[in-house]
């Protein structure tokens, strides 16, 4: 059966053109060259494919692409002259299938007729199978879900395949921006091309012209031979540009022109190079707030956000979770060669569905992994998830005791050295009024990576409660009274020590100046800071180090001018 297509424009030079193009490629057309010459023709014949001028002597060709989307999933291309982008974004916003600009190039057009033909293809092959299409199939078998917001997905996801315009996918982390943005290739006529994923956050700013548009030999220091960028490597198929908001701003307006013009020049070239590519974009990021800051290019924004496909959450989507589990728990058998999958008991599953994901699927895949490691037997139980416990109240009224136990131990040293004169006291409660501070800064962050820890690390509690469970762990062995006679009197030693090192800080009156210098009481009012941050960690000098807002390098480096020596605290 033959092709047949219809032409819409009123430059009768162009449709001529654009008449024998078609003829030569086997299809059949007829020529409109006015909006309702056009709605005429489309009323009384059928029709594979259409394409149309967007400036029609008696209307704009707008019109026809929204009746015809409307009315059928027909694919119809848009023609516009240079400049008229913003009308080609609204075009395909529309439903236009893809657009090509004038002058018109016809290796461009035939291109975009190909394309045409491949969805077309498509669309019989569908109609001619049973109830579930190949495609419906695929979809099934890599987006896993049934739930509500899943059927409206997949189905924006399968109109998307069908169409040539970008398409940005917005959502969360480990939300599977990756695996939509492959879909829509794999769904699309642009299948048997390449499909070239990039992420721009982990490409160098130096680099990454060259990584995009390539470069010839000799262009510069070290390019010993010509290479192909990834615009050249995903020719015929799609670019998926992956946390797009993290380009800079000088390679925004170089990326802005290959879009728009689909043309690209590798360093040290002299021509330009067309392309045919169609570009997918993601990131976690609000893009629309980072173009309002300055941060990202407007006229870009526009550019890649044709169509903004918004990924839902794991707990916008619960009921997915059982069948999500069973999914990665066979793909985890297949991948480390066990014998038979993992099996999710009923309360894991359960325990699952209640816990809140920030990782989202992503998360949930690390879990799993991690339940299968720990799981001695082919079930899976909730102990083996490593999940923290769902009262939330009771752990943070746990938290709350273990961050006020330091503050009642310092008050009861604090009450203890009141004998001493009002300068000490005074010296003392300005140095802890620091370190509470400074306890208070990092309590909310040590609080954030214990309820949102990597899945393969343990749970570390604060320090007091390590130093409770130590206590309590004395308490039961036989052979403590000894060693905790022996502790306390070395602890004794430092506290008499460090009254002594206060003594001669706190000597200081009103007006009167350090004897020593201002160096040396800098110096010394470090010293006593560092050493109590240290006794708060029990001397481990990278918790001390967050302690102090400082780096473990910094640190270590000021104990040793300091001459701060672990032994000299300890036995």
């Amino acid at each position: 059966m033959t092709t047949t297509a219809l032409v819409v424009d009123d430059e009768v030079d162009l449709c001529r053109l654009m008449q024998i193009t078609l003829t030569k490629m086997g299809i059949k057309s007829d020529v409109a060259y006015t909006l309702s010459q056009a709605r005429s023709y489309w009323q009384d014949n059928d029709y594979d494919f259409c394409l149309t001028d967007l400036k029609l002597p008696d209307g704009s060709g707008l019109e026809l692409v929204k009746e015809i989307s409307n009315s059928s999933s027909t694919p119809i291309a848009v023609i516009t002259a240079h400049g008229s982008m913003d009308l080609a974004i609204e075009a395909l916003k529309l439903g236009a299938f893809d657009f090509v600009n004038k002058p018109l190039e016809l290796p461009r057009l035939r291109q975009l007729v190909e394309n045409a033909l491949k969805v077309i293809h498509q669309d019989n092959e569908t109609k001619a199978t049973a109830e579930c299409s190949p495609e419906q199939k695929l979809l099934d078998s890599r987006l896993i879900g049934d739930s509500a917001v899943m059927h409206p997905l997949k189905n924006t996801i399968l109109k998307l395949a069908r169409s040539q315009a970008p398409v940005f996918l917005s959502g969360a982390s480990g939300t599977g921006k990756e695996v939509v943005a492959r879909l829509i290739h794999d769904l699309s006529p642009r299948r048997d091309g390449s499909f070239v994923p990039v992420n721009c956050g982990a490409i160098p700013s130096e680099l990454m012209e060259s990584e995009f548009f390539g470069h010839k030999k000799g262009s510069f220091t070290g390019a010993v031979a010509d290479k192909q960028g990834l615009f050249q490597q995903a020719n015929g198929g799609t670019l998926f540009l992956d946390e797009v908001a993290d380009l800079p701003l000088a390679m925004q307006v170089k990326l802005l022109r290959a879009i728009q013009e689909k043309t690209v020049r590798a360093i040290g070239d002299t021509k330009e190079v067309p392309v045919d590519i169609r570009i997918l974009s993601a990131t976690h990021k609000n893009l629309n707030q980072l173009v309002q800051d300055g941060a990202f290019r407007q006229d870009l924004y526009y550019r890649i956000n044709v169509i903004e496909l918004k990924l839902p959450t794991l707990n916008a989507r619960r009921d997915d979770i059982p069948v999500l589990a069973k999914h990665f728990l066979t793909l985890i058998a297949d991948e480390w060669q066990l014998e038979n999958p993992p099996i999710l008991t009923v309360e894991a599953c359960e325990r699952l569905q209640d816990h809140n994901f920030a990782g989202n699927v992503r998360e949930l895949r690390n879990v799993l992994e991690r339940a299968v490691t720990l799981a001695e037997t082919q079930h899976i139980d909730i102990s083996h998830l490593g999940l923290p416990d769902i009262d939330i109240t009771h752990h943070r009224a746990v938290s709350q005791d273990q961050k006020s136990e330091p503050a009642v131990v310092n008050n009861t040293q604090h009450s203890e050295r009141q004998t001493s004169n009002q300068m000490v006291a005074q010296s003392i409660e300005n140095r802890e009024k620091v370190i509470q501070s400074m306890d208070e800064t990092i309590a909310p962050q040590v609080k954030q990576v214990t309820t949102n820890l990597h899945p393969y690390r343990t749970n570390v509690q604060h320090y007091p409660s390590m130093i409770q469970r130590s206590e309590s762990h004395h308490a039961e062995n036989p052979n403590h009274t000894a060693r905790h006679n022996h502790e306390e009197s070395v602890t004794n030693r430092s506290i008499l020590q460090e009254s002594d090192e206060k003594a001669i800080l706190s000597k200081l009156k009103d007006g009167q100046l350090p004897s020593q210098g201002l160096e040396h009481y800098l110096q010394e009012q470090e010293k006593q800071l560092i050493i109590t941050a240290l006794k708060k960690t029990a001397w481990n000098k990278t918790q001390a180090a967050e302690l102090l807002g400082t780096t473990f390098r910094s640190l270590r480096y000021r104990m040793k001018k300091l001459e701060i020596a672990e032994d000299q605290f300890e036995p």
